[in-house]
């Protein structure tokens, strides 16, 4: 297992970073799997729009899911690459 990033200032290590997730999405775009489990519910999606002044501006949608098993899913998608990522 490789190590987790360290924040090139301090030289910390990020707690909860985020990692690629396998997403499966419905015709308008909701997640309906992830990594293999069955999304039941929806609790939430926001977008985080932020450091549009930069290089690298931020450009994400969020979701808080329940998965069939109960647990709490929280995935983002990066509008400006395309890919999905899952929080832990």
């Amino acid at each position: 297992m490789s190590p987790k990033p360290r924040d090139r200032l301090s030289g910390t290590r990020r707690l909860d970073s985020p990692r690629t997730a396998r997403v499966e999405v419905d015709g308008k775009g909701t997640p309906t799997e992830i990594d293999g489990q069955e999304v039941a519910h929806v609790r939430e999606s926001w977008l985080i729009e932020d450091r549009w002044w930069t290089e690298q501006p931020l450009h994400r949608r969020y979701w808080e899911l329940v998965s069939r098993s109960g647990r709490d899913i929280v995935v983002f998608r990066d509008l400006l690459g395309g890919s999905w990522f899952r929080h832990r």
